[in-house]
């Protein structure tokens, strides 16, 4: 039992390593490279550290441990929040809380946690038939959330721009370095599958093996694989001290990188983990 546990933890913490010092940190500089908005940012950053949960959600499907996913997809959105208050607490940006955008994006992440809180205490099952209602789910809150930015975020975004081209921060996009971060993060995909296979076998070993609960690895899984989004949490608001307008720019990218984030925790990895379970059932 002591050799399964040092692999979990040995896999789970390269799962991370690959994805926070690789994967995002090069997603972040691909974004800037092409002089992406901060609310583009913070999505790519949403769909690269959600990275790491959909690889164990779907390592654990396949082994038959759709309790696992299940737990470790609302503990990793239940520590996402909690990480994302604390960066914006220590770096001193609670006034930017009060943009009415931010205010409905967060309100949109507390559903997130809310509904697989239901679906544990409820004992609900997820089935086929649930997945139809959580790609609506997602359809929905990205809709509110283009609409929130356009209606009190827009100008806001624009005149930060302005500001960045006046400053002459910006620079034209080099295909050479395009194509580089686009190979990285490729082969960073590759290192991350082949990984997580490994951590696929320890984990069934673990449940399986030494009858260790679903809800204890889930738990465990949900701690480790949100770790990539405290540290972008805390990067973006450290980007562009020198703007006038370097909080609300780094509150705007941190808050679509949360809620990306759990939406596709939530409404497509939870699905894809689904579909994955009852392939191999």
């Amino acid at each position: 039992m002591i050799l399964e546990i040092t692999e979990f933890i040995i896999y789970s913490t390269l799962i991370v390593i690959i994805a926070k010092y690789i994967l995002v940190k090069t997603l972040r500089k691909l974004a800037e490279n092409l002089n992406l908005k901060p609310k583009t940012v913070g999505n790519i950053a949403g769909y690269a550290t959600s990275l790491p949960e959909f690889l164990t959600v779907s390592v654990s499907s396949i082994n038959g441990l759709i309790g696992t996913g299940i737990f470790n997809i609302l503990s990793s959105n239940i520590i996402n929040f909690i990480q994302y208050m604390t960066s914006i607490i220590i770096n001193k940006n609670r006034k930017a809380l009060n943009n009415q955008a931010i205010k409905i994006d967060i309100i949109l992440v507390i559903i997130t946690i809310i509904i697989p809180i239901i679906l544990v205490l409820k004992n609900i099952e997820i089935t086929l038939n649930l997945i139809p209602i959580l790609l609506i789910i997602y359809a929905l809150f990205y809709y509110l959330n283009n609409n929130a930015h356009k209606l009190y975020l827009e100008k806001e975004e624009k005149i930060i721009e302005k500001e960045i081209e006046n400053e002459g921060k910006k620079e034209k996009g080099n295909t050479r370095k395009t194509l580089l971060y686009t190979f990285i993060i490729l082969l960073s995909g590759i290192l991350l599958f082949l990984i997580s296979e490994l951590l696929g076998n320890t984990l069934n070993n673990l449940c399986n093996k030494f009858n260790i609960p679903e809800i204890i690895v889930g738990i465990l899984l949900g701690f480790i694989t949100s770790i990539p989004e405290l540290i972008t949490f805390f990067e973006s608001q450290k980007i562009n001290q020198n703007q006038k307008n370097n909080k609300i720019i780094g509150v705007i990218e941190a808050t679509n990188n949360l809620l990306t984030s759990n939406m596709l925790n939530l409404c497509i990895i939870q699905s894809i983990g689904t579909i994955i379970y009852i392939m191999y059932k």
